[in-house]
């Protein structure tokens, strides 16, 4: 897994990362430093959501509550992050020093992950998919 069969050492190779069948395998293809920083977004997700379940969705890890909670994955230089659309608006002035998307946001690696951030996030999409949500 990771950069196996790839020329351009920049990028991972998604398709290498597609055969993962559980979050598990997709986290041993990644560097030592990068497993770590990868088990510890994974063991906050948990934390956050204790109810949901874990799968490989999109061939990333994705933890599922009543539908897609939020999902993550790996890259040579940023943790990827995807809370849907509607997490990432709701925290979108707290995403500004990061690079984001309409659905995802980066946390370089190197930096600190912004744990409570992320928690709050995961916390908003357990209550948007259990239909708690105050918005």
């Amino acid at each position: 897994m990771g950069y196996r069969g790839t020329p351009d050492r920049q990028v991972h190779n998604m398709a290498s990362r597609s055969t993962a069948n559980s979050i598990d395998e997709y986290i041993a293809g990644f560097p030592p430093e990068t497993q770590k920083v990868l088990e510890g977004l994974r063991a906050l997700i948990k934390a956050s959501a204790p109810d949901a379940t874990e799968t490989i969705s999109y061939a990333i890890p994705t933890f599922d509550l009543n539908g897609h909670l939020v999902h993550f994955a790996g890259y040579e230089k940023h943790i990827g992050f995807y809370p849907t659309g509607s997490g990432v608006e709701a925290f979108k002035e707290e995403f500004k020093p990061y690079k984001s998307g309409k659905g995802s946001v980066q946390f370089p690696l190197g930096q600190p992950m912004p744990r409570d951030l992320i928690r709050r996030i995961v916390e908003f999409r357990v209550e948007e998919n259990t239909g708690k949500a105050s918005k």
